[in-house]
């Protein structure tokens, strides 16, 4: 099916071949995965995410939360019962509705007191996992995340990629991304994602006032999603290590996404080194010591009115202020407590 060079495939499209059309999209979804999205899983796992593969993606379809993670953590973090975990669960989902914006998940999501949904002080005590292609799915209406990172069952976070020199796809994609989180009926979806990944894999373009290539990342919005740049400070690196993925991990995980054909090709070896623009965006935002962070304290809504209603805007920080923030808290541990920090 992929016997064909791109070029030719292209000129059979000009001539009306349906077959040729069919092998097209096939190439572009095999180059996709094969350069930017199995590398990204693969990366995620060296970060300590454990995989669930696409047969094991057992939810509450309207929220996608995994009913069994979330349950045992959230009984173990804070010592209640699986009724009141499952009593917890109901209420979110009914919160999840409210057009908030998610602000009333995300003070629950943050909150110090009553039930924790998050172990902020102790964070490695929480479970960390990721998936792919996990249906958001609203009535007839759906789609699917390249990657979806959960915390204690919750989806709080996914990636979308697109291969590298694809500009229309790359556009395309974001103003899918801007109607999807319109829709009213993808509600639920939006208002627990707390942070989103986009990625074709590229370095960021120098110079241009609206980069269309490179890895950014933003919040949810109802209205248009703000993607930012992240250039990682030197002075403040992430400590956390990368762990080995054993081989049969990395087959499993090829296998489930019906991709071993790439595991030799010298495209998906390189792509896969942690220093590729979506791997190492993905080490600055998911590491366990940075997300910890973001979700914490980088994060905050702003309340306008419109038209005598009144609307929620959510903003995270950009890397300036976060590594800005991230000094003034080092020169305060150090005993600094006056004159310029």
């Amino acid at each position: 099916m992929l016997k064909l060079s791109t070029f030719e495939i292209k000129q059979e499209i000009k001539n009306n071949s349906k077959l040729a059309l069919l092998k097209f999209k096939t190439l572009m979804k095999f180059n996709e995965d094969s350069r930017v999205k199995i590398p990204a899983l693969l990366h995620l796992i060296r970060l300590g995410y454990h995989y669930i593969p696409i047969k094991n993606q057992i939810r509450i379809e309207e929220n996608n939360i995994f009913t069994d993670l979330f349950v045992s953590k959230i009984c173990e973090i804070n010592d209640i019962t699986e009724k009141e975990a499952l009593k917890l669960l109901d209420e979110i989902n009914l919160e999840l509705d409210y057009e908030d914006l998610g602000k009333k998940f995300y003070e629950r999501l943050t909150a110090s007191s009553e039930i924790k949904l998050i172990d902020f002080e102790n964070f490695n005590n929480n479970s960390f996992h990721v998936t792919t292609e996990l249906t958001c799915k609203a009535g007839d209406e759906e789609f699917r995340p390249d990657i979806t990172i959960l915390i204690n069952g919750m989806p709080l976070a996914f990636i979308e990629v697109k291969k590298p020199h694809n500009k229309e796809g790359v556009i395309n994609e974001r103003n899918r991304i801007n109607t999807r989180f319109k829709n009213k009926h993808f509600r639920k979806f939006v208002n627990i994602s707390q942070l989103l990944v986009f990625s074709n894999n590229m370095e960021y373009e120098d110079g241009v006032v609206e980069p269309i290539f490179g890895a950014f990342y933003a919040t949810p919005s109802y209205d248009q999603v703000n993607f930012n740049y992240f250039r990682e400070d030197r002075d403040y690196p992430v400590k956390q290590h990368l762990e080995t993925v054993p081989d049969a991990f990395e087959n499993a995980l090829l296998k489930d996404n019906n991709l071993m054909v790439i595991k030799h090709s010298p495209e998906y070896i390189t792509n896969k080194q942690d220093n590729t623009p979506t791997n190492r965006i993905l080490t600055s935002l998911f590491t366990k010591e940075r997300l910890q962070f973001l979700l914490k304290y980088a994060i905050v809504y702003v309340e306008e009115e419109n038209l005598g209603k009144i609307v929620y805007q959510k903003h995270i920080m950009r890397y300036p202020q976060l590594f800005a923030t991230q000094a003034i808290s080092t020169k305060l541990e150090g005993g600094q407590n006056k004159g310029i920090i």
